[in-house]
């Protein structure tokens, strides 16, 4: 499973995040909600081990990230997107992941056709739109064959037949026994995904439990996020 544990993130004298501690599941999609400038985005850098933390652990199966010998092979994530070199083409992007993690070729094609992307293979990045940026950037976290993903808002500038599709791999990807920690804004998208839900709010974490537990008295995820939050419904979208 992942575990975040008492992990607390200060830059200067400002606290980011502050004695942040929930676990993600294997079997189970975790949705870890919270408004802009929660701290979600600290701790999955944390969790991802582009951040440390100041103190706290975060672990992956029982260790760091960057103890995992093949993080590529264990983790798949996807943080900002594909962040490919916009002239490069989409299947060279996967070509150099795959070969510097000493991950099989045949994975490329594979994960393009995954994500819906094999008749762009060929496309440079730079004509990719929003939502095919993203679909890259799944198949990217994809190509090692991960047991655990990392994804901070995957459907992001997809079409409808886009997020139905991601949805439903989630689910499969999940029911298989992996671990799926998944950052979204998209209320009603994340409700129809997710099995638990985990809410910050100012470096904290406010709530966490099951789907049912979370919304238990309210009529949405997103009326119990509000409520929890005491946010503004204009914001955080």
């Amino acid at each position: 499973m992942i575990e975040i544990v008492n992990v607390t993130k200060k830059y200067g004298g400002k606290t980011a995040v502050a004695r942040v501690g929930f676990t993600a599941k294997p079997g189970r999609v975790t949705g870890f909600l919270g408004p802009n400038g929660a701290g979600k985005s600290t701790t999955l850098r944390i969790l991802l081990g582009l951040d440390r933390p100041t103190s706290g652990t975060a672990l992956i199966d029982g260790r760091p990230y960057t103890a995992l010998k093949q993080p590529l092979r264990t983790v798949g994530a996807m943080l900002d997107g594909a962040s490919a070199v916009p002239e490069r083409r989409g299947i060279d992007h996967l070509r150099w992941i795959a070969q510097s993690n000493r991950i099989p070729a045949r994975r490329v094609g594979e994960v393009l056709e995954q994500v819906g992307l094999a008749d762009a293979a060929t496309t440079r990045v730079r004509k990719y739109s929003l939502g095919m940026r993203q679909r890259l950037g799944l198949a990217a976290a994809l190509l090692g064959e991960p047991r655990f993903l990392v994804l901070d808002e995957p459907v992001n500038g997809l079409d409808p037949e886009g997020i139905r599709t991601i949805r439903a791999f989630l689910r499969r990807y999940a029911d298989a026994g992996n671990t799926v920690l998944l950052s979204s804004h998209l209320m009603g998208e994340t409700a129809q995904t997710v099995d638990d839900i985990v809410i910050i709010n100012r470096g904290r974490i406010i709530a966490d439990g099951t789907l049912d537990e979370i919304t238990a008295g309210h009529t949405s995820l997103e009326d119990a996020f509000f409520a929890l939050t005491d946010a503004d419904p204009g914001q955080g979208r």
